[in-house]
């Protein structure tokens, strides 16, 4: 099927529709259905303040989905992608015990079951399959939880969409759990092309094969026939599905004719059938984003939109928490773009680069709001919106000298935010010293804009800095602003700030806005630790370890720690292209250590290592091959400081020690064209004082 524009907003709506859902039923993941009922009633709005918690956070079923899908960029978007191929992809981006999965343990969760066993090296499908695990490891609800952006690269081909699936989820599941979510993701591309529910389960059951399936589905069908009221019906699916009727703690059979009973129960009505899913009990947010990004396909934007306002207070925020720190704070518009550009690719095509913000869907923000930092902001004065997908719109009521305007987008972890129920692992997507280059669209030449960012300074304190001030003139005007050092501190927040000499009731479009190069310089100098006490500061959480340990230290800017092979720190984004990274390193017990340049993931970079105090090393890492690219003699003691460059630039690696060039080393991998830069460390520690990347 070719990807026009109408296919790429339903993919948009499909992942939209999915954030909803989560973000409805996260609060209440895990309650009793009778504690649900007797606090909320239906959850048809966001409960997340009721609780003091962030509406958007962390959730498994969202970082899981983008995550694992990144297995297509990374493996050439090849349509003979196997299951192994994804489970490799697995291994990259989880940190172990601390992103994506439930860390429950072997024999009781089904994710961290399998990712052990890719860990001690059997291979997808294997790692998934009920003939290792079992059958009540091997058929929890996972499977359904992170196919999804598998089916909406395959639109209108449930084919193809039941092939994709079924390679991904076996490398966790297998039996009715694989089956059924082929089945789920086989609804999900018909419903492309096909609005008609019954049409759709009738077309979709030929990718039924076991009576156990056949019988939950015509189940489900029936009683959601017979009652009206949708608790009739979930408490008739929990007298045949319940969770008490099965072994495990989130059994598949269950959610699945959860499900199911949403999408039915709720017809044409998008908010109700997400309700049910969020209102239902069991795995709340799991339900609610499968019904969600089903009928945000099926139903597009007009069916998201027909009922109360979800979309704003969600904006498209997305945080996806993985070994690829700069890929965390993103947004579901940058999401859809790597799944359209997947599925242009399997269609022999090629998706349109874009900058990072183009607002290309009705509805979409992109994460710009009304600044929540700026204790000024004249909220009242504008509104923000986009009706039609051609940029963002503000407008004016009452703008005027006096009372300005400020929108803004994250760019990090909010300062603000109690995030200690979730575990939040992330790098800034913008940096000190990078260019920001930006579009707006006018007819109101009274108006000015000057562009911002927010910071958090060494003392864990809100900072902000204004570009210049840009009158706008009247049409299209486009500006470019250097951000400027900030020592090293992390960029919470990228915006703009509208004012006007005169009152003003205009309208204007923010068409761009992008930065995707190196920044000039990133310096963090010295000890920054204030006392002993302060282990985890904030400007420090801009580092993604999988090392067992990576913190500040009293005598050193970091102390990374890992009693395995292959213990990883880094910090940057995919912007980062050719750069040089200077640290004074120091070892202790180890194996070896050095810096990495160009990490997609923690299994994929290049590095300049040193080991076993005689020997430097530069190599390339691609998953679990290992390829050394040049190496010498060189002998160095335990504690003895080490200046070390580690320089890229093209395809030229180069490594100075103490100021002498002392390996270079070729190589054109395309696979690591960019990425992040920071530490890695093997069997043992290294101290690093100060970090300094320059772009080359």
């Amino acid at each position: 099927m070719r990807i026009g524009k109408d296919i790429e907003e339903r993919i948009y709506a499909g992942l939209l529709g999915k954030a909803i859902g989560v973000y409805l039923g996260r609060p209440v993941e895990g309650w009793p259905y009778e504690d649900i009922i007797s606090r909320y009633g239906e959850l048809d709005w966001y409960v997340n303040k009721d609780q003091g918690i962030p509406l958007i956070v962390a959730d498994d079923d969202l970082s899981g989905t983008s995550t694992f899908f990144r297995a297509m960029e990374d493996n050439g978007f090849s349509p003979d992608i196997t299951a192994e191929d994804i489970g490799r992809t697995w291994l990259n981006y989880i940190i172990e015990d601390r992103t994506i999965l439930w860390w429950g343990g072997i024999g009781n969760s089904t994710e961290h079951t399998a990712y052990l066993r890719l860990k001690s090296g059997v291979k997808a499908p294997e790692s998934g399959s009920i003939a290792l695990n079992g059958k009540v490891m091997a058929t929890q609800v996972g499977s359904q939880i992170f196919m999804e952006e598998y089916a909406l690269m395959c639109p209108g081909d449930p084919e193809r969409a039941v092939s994709f699936v079924d390679r991904a989820v076996s490398v966790s599941h297998d039996g009715i759990a694989r089956e059924g979510a082929c089945f789920l993701a086989a609804m999900e591309a018909l419903a492309f092309i096909e609005r008609d529910l019954l049409k759709i389960f009738s077309e979709c059951r030929r990718f039924i094969h076991s009576d156990e399936l056949k019988a939950l589905v015509d189940y489900v069908q029936d009683v959601t026939a017979k009652y009206t009221e949708w608790r009739d019906f979930r408490d008739a699916v929990g007298k045949l599905y319940g969770y008490d009727r099965y072994l495990g703690p989130a059994p598949f059979e269950t959610n699945h004719a959860m499900v199911l009973a949403g999408i039915l129960a709720g017809g044409d009505d998008f908010a109700k059938s997400v309700m049910i899913g969020a209102s239902a009990g069991w795995d709340t947010d799991c339900n609610a984003g499968n019904i969600g990004c089903f009928n945000g396909i099926r139903l597009g934007l007009d069916g998201i939109t027909a009922g109360p306002d979800l979309i704003t207070p969600v904006a498209d925020r997305l945080i996806v928490v993985s070994a690829d720190g700069g890929e965390c704070f993103t947004d579901l518009v940058r999401e859809t773009r790597k799944v359209v550009a997947a599925a242009a690719a399997l269609s022999g095509g090629k998706a349109e680069e874009k900058p990072r913000f183009m607002f290309e869907y009705r509805e979409s923000l992109q994460g710009f709001q009304p600044c929540p930092y700026a204790a000024d902001n004249h909220a009242e004065t504008a509104d923000v919106s986009n009706p039609d997908g051609k940029g963002l719109v503000i407008s004016f009521r009452s703008l005027a000298k006096g009372t300005p305007f400020s929108i803004s987008t994250p760019t990090f972890f909010d300062l603000r935010e109690n995030y200690n129920a979730y575990e939040m692992y992330g790098s800034p997507s913008l940096y000190e010293t990078q260019r920001v280059d930006y579009t707006i669209a006018s007819d109101d030449e009274s108006v000015s804009v000057r562009p911002f960012i927010w910071y958090s300074d060494s003392n864990n304190s809100l900072k902000q800095v204004f570009g210049p001030y840009n009158a706008l003139g009247n049409g299209t005007s486009s500006f470019s602003w250097q951000l400027p050092e900030l020592g090293g501190m992390p960029v919470l927040r990228f915006g703009f700030e509208f004012s006007s000499v005169y009152r003003s009731s205009s309208f204007m479009r923010i068409m761009s806005v992008d930065w995707a190069d190196t920044p000039e310089k990133i310096e963090q100098r010295g000890i920054m630790m204030k006392d002993m006490w302060d282990l985890s500061p904030f400007w420090a959480k801009a580092f993604v370890p999988s090392s067992k340990v990576f913190t500040p230290n009293l005598k050193h800017t970091y102390c990374i720690s890992h009693p395995e092979e292959n213990g990883v720190s880094t910090i940057g984004t995919r912007d980062f292209h050719d750069y040089s990274v200077e640290s004074n390193l120091s070892f202790s017990l180890h194996e070896s250590g050095g810096l990495v340049v160009r990490a997609r993931g923690h299994r994929r970079y290049y590095a300049a290592i040193l080991s076993g105090g005689s020997e430097a090393s530069i190599i390339k890492r691609i998953d679990d091959e290992v390829v050394c690219l040049a190496k010498t003699d060189f002998v160095y003691s335990q504690f003895d400081p080490l200046n070390t460059v580690f320089t890229v630039k093209g395809n030229e690696l180069e490594l100075s020690i103490g100021g002498r060039k002392l390996l270079s080393a070729a190589d054109d991998d395309p696979r690591l064209r960019s990425g992040a830069t920071g530490f890695v460390v093997s069997r043992g520690s290294m101290f690093i004082d100060d970090f300094i990347l320059r772009r080359v």
